[in-house]
């Protein structure tokens, strides 16, 4: 969602001492009873799906939010949902949803097509600059509406035909529709809140999903069933507790998972002191970490610059087997029939030296000081590191690292000025399009700045083509990014996460890393021996 953003960050914690006391103020004991109880860290999460671009608030908006289509646990192929069928066009072009009679928000009002098209042209709104909006340029009309070019929705393929029936029609045939259309940017917010962009404040927030929220603090969410949901005797935990936890607590919330008190935890967990190795599940990941030059500020604007810049770094170390679980030299991760892109996968001194004389910075004469902006963490250091030493031997430059820790790193990107970013992007949907998209020159999760008619013009060509020409059409424009050294890929990362597969069931390891929480249930198997 993916995601995400939609900038998402990997934050795997493996030792790292133990912080403030964690449920300290809850006036619960996690895990007692039929409450499953999953720990998140904390960074970034609201509660707006207009505004979210995490991971984890992608896997919290399972539980509440419910689209015309959702994830199935197992496949991640999108399944019924809010719609209860659809039909397609002859020629692709016009899908035809029609909505469950007995779907409802939480508080009984009836959700309609409507909402749907008002919650659609709310996030696509030039005005609310929402971060997955370009998702939406796949349907007729989007770009133009949302770049301010016309304020006429009847020139939007969103239409209501009536309270049950959702006309969408696309720009171009597109197979992946049904795929996007599981991303929680394509959920119906109630019209109470849809004018709304601060929710704090709210009291309750009527949903359409299998949970509703009863409470909610800085330090924990709690999800109760909702009694509403058109599935609900499909739901079969009553209680979800979502822990909403930091860094320093590696170690103690390692613990609380070792003694039976928290379910899964998604991240920031301890392994070395993991006492079950069977509940430590571990699974490739639709996911890539990489570092990205911003492409919209002289001289950096500059392909060559670029180039040469990424020439000039020892990619076999900051690559290296022994740190890296799976090296990458491309964005999209190596999937069925995607050709085979090159990226730039070792220095070439002489080579980069030619191009910045090219570009009228000789030896890096004139190149301004390199801001390289990198989130708190010894791996992000290091490579950043590498790049300050190799950078500054080779050119006549000055590099400068800042360090910003979680979560206020997210917006770091997006406000202040920097050379070199870095990023761990997940899937939000199961195509290579969820990489790409995103390098649009009108994509608002772009925080390179990167602009270029080419690859534009790649990516609006693909949404015409199927199958293997598109997947070749696609790949071409992924190398405009890698040999113009826009992205610098390091690492393909997988899912690490904490749960006894004995005891749950409904929850499958997965490469998007999401898990739609309708589908949690307690097994009737004696759990983990030594566990409470």
């Amino acid at each position: 969602m993916k995601r995400l953003p939609v900038v998402i960050l990997a934050a795997l914690v493996f030792t790292i001492p133990a912080g403030s006391a964690l449920f300290a103020d809850t006036g619960v004991v996690p895990g007692e009873g039929d409450e499953f109880v999953v720990s998140f860290l904390s960074g970034g999460i609201q509660l707006n799906p207009v505004h979210s671009y995490t991971s984890s608030e992608a896997q919290i908006y399972s539980g509440i939010y419910e689209g015309l289509v959702n994830y199935h646990p197992l496949t991640m192929e999108p399944v019924p949902a809010a719609a209860e069928s659809w039909t397609v066009s002859d020629d692709g072009l016009v899908y035809t949803f029609t909505l469950r009679e007995n779907a409802v928000f939480s508080d009984g009002t009836p959700v309609t097509a409507e909402d749907f098209r008002a919650t659609w042209f709310r996030l696509i709104d030039p005005e609310i600059n929402a971060a997955y909006n370009f998702l939406f340029d796949v349907i007729d009309g989007v770009r133009e509406y949302r770049a301010g070019q016309t304020k006429n929705r009847d020139s939007v393929g969103i239409q209501a035909v009536d309270t049950r029936t959702l006309k969408v029609t696309l720009r171009n045939p597109a197979t992946h529709f049904l795929r996007i259309l599981c991303h929680h940017a394509f959920v119906p917010l109630h019209p109470s809140l849809r004018r709304t962009d601060d929710w704090s404040a709210i009291p309750s927030l009527p949903v359409n999903g299998p949970y509703r929220i009863t409470e909610r603090t800085e330090s924990h969410i709690v999800l109760d069933k909702n009694s509403r949901y058109w599935d609900a005797k499909s739901v079969k935990i009553p209680r979800i507790r979502i822990l909403l936890t930091d860094e320093n607590d590696a170690e103690k919330i390692t613990d609380q998972f070792n003694r039976g008190l928290i379910d899964w935890v998604t991240g920031g967990m301890d392994l070395g002191t993991v006492q079950f190795p069977d509940t430590v599940v571990l699974n490739p990941l639709f996911a890539t970490t990489y570092y990205f030059f911003r492409s919209d500020v002289e001289p950096f604007d500059n392909p060559k610059v670029r180039r040469a810049l990424a020439l000039l770094l020892p990619w076999q170390e900051i690559r290296s087997d022994e740190i890296q679980f799976i090296p990458a030299t491309t964005l999209v991760p190596e999937i069925p029939y995607y050709p085979r892109v090159s990226g730039i996968t070792e220095p070439n001194v002489e080579e980069a030296l030619e191009l910045l004389k090219e570009a009228g910075y000789s030896r890096g004469v004139r190149i301004p000081t390199i801001e390289i902006h990198i989130p708190q963490g010894s791996e992000s250091a290091r490579v950043a590191g590498l790049m300050k030493d190799a950078w500054e031997k080779h050119l006549e430059l000055s590099v400068d690292i800042t360090v910003t820790p979680y979560p206020a790193y997210f917006d770091a990107l997006s406000e202040s000025d920097f050379t070199v970013g870095t990023v761990s992007w997940i899937g939000d949907f199961a195509d290579p399009l969820t990489f790409l998209q995103m390098w649009i020159s009108d994509s608002n999760v772009n925080d390179a700045g990167f602009s270029d008619p080419r690859y534009d013009a790649l990516i609006d060509d693909s949404m015409v083509l199927r199958g293997q020409e598109r997947y070749n059409r696609l790949g071409q424009a992924e190398e405009i990014l890698l040999q113009t050294g826009t992205v610098l890929p390091v690492s393909h990362s997988p899912a690490i996460n904490l749960i006894d597969l004995n005891a749950v069931d409904g929850w499958y390891p997965n490469p998007l890393d999401i898990h739609p929480m309708k589908y949690f249930r307690f097994t009737e198997q004696a759990p983990l021996p030594g566990v409470i």
